[in-house]
């Protein structure tokens, strides 16, 4: 473990394991309490004695803030989405940017399996109406059967992959990918012809220009009326607007999110559906895979600041 007692800068909220691990290296600088205009008097007097900075993949590091920091070093990342750190720039300023792969992937994966089975059984309806005392006086109507279905997968990375091992138990599998995989899954090299070949399609695809809103109106429309979506990757893959639109219209049979464009904020209209099941992006929010998440972000911190390779860079 570094002496070193140089300023980080922590943007957002971590885990109180986390956040003891970060205070025994740094002196640490709790930025998201700080009001934007005691942020800019901060960085006035002390923009120079910043080292690192600790942030989760929904934050990142805006780019404005990586600028002002000139001996910043270090971008760790609790978490494995970097799409909200400019990586050119990062690397431009010699600045490393780290994540935590590996560490939550079999909770992402058990999510969206979760996910699938809470949307087609129609499960949180379901206990809802035992919880309000109405299964004395009326039965829930019939769900959708799991086992069976058709499942494509949007992104075989390592969470793709992991989805895929599991559902492969209920069902046929595919999937679309950039590139193809040695995988005993069909693929697709078109991603509406996935769509329209499936039954639920299972978004878990990083995000990146590349990506944003790949899942369009067109691909709803090609997933169907009798179709399924469950996104456990990033909110900017789905165009939420159109998602919206489809499950008002009935034009989608459900949906299932973990994530959001515009997190912590969900549309009333996806919140009031009963077509949705919705959670407040908890993939990897457990006990278990959050201290592991954090052990490497202090490992990537370690190794940076000892002038050492970190564990986990993309840049």
């Amino acid at each position: 473990m570094t002496t070193d007692r140089s300023t980080a800068l922590q943007l957002c909220p971590l885990s109180p394991y986390l956040e003891a691990g970060l205070a025994e290296r740094f002196n640490v600088v709790r930025w998201f309490d700080l009001a934007p205009g005691a942020q800019a008097d901060w960085l006035a007097e002390h923009a120079g004695e910043v080292r690192a900075a600790a942030t989760g993949g929904h934050i990142g590091c805006p780019s404005a803030l990586m600028e002002r920091l000139p001996a910043l070093r270090i971008v760790a990342i609790n978490g494995v989405g970097f799409d909200k750190v400019d990586l050119d720039l990062a690397r431009a300023r010699g600045v490393r940017v780290t994540t935590t792969p590996g560490t939550l992937t079999e909770d992402v994966a058990d999510l969206a399996i979760g996910l699938v089975i809470a949307l087609l059984r129609d499960l949180p309806a379901a206990a809802a109406h035992v919880r309000r005392g109405d299964w004395p006086d009326a039965e829930r109507p019939l769900a959708r059967k799991v086992s069976g279905r058709r499942f494509g997968i949007l992104g075989l990375g390592h969470i793709g992959l992991a989805v895929a091992q599991r559902l492969a138990a209920f069902g046929p599998v595919a999937y679309y990918d950039p590139h193809r995989k040695d995988v005993p899954y069909d693929y697709f090299p078109d991603l509406l012809a996935l769509a329209g070949a499936s039954d639920v399609l299972c978004v878990a695809a990083a995000a990146n220009p590349a990506t944003r809103h790949l899942v369009d109106a067109d691909v709803l429309a090609a997933l169907g009326p009798d179709g399924y979506l469950v996104n456990i990757s990033r909110g900017s893959v789905v165009d939420e607007a159109a998602l919206t639109e489809a499950l008002t219209a009935g034009r989608l049979a459900g949906a299932a999110l973990d994530v959001f464009e515009n997190e912590p904020h969900v549309p009333a209209a996806l919140r009031s559906s009963d077509r949705t099941v919705l959670t407040p992006h908890i993939a990897s929010a457990t006990v278990e895979t959050r201290r592991a998440m954090a052990d490497m972000v202090l490992a990537n911190l370690d190794a940076v600041m000892a002038g050492q390779e970190p564990p986990a860079a993309v840049a």
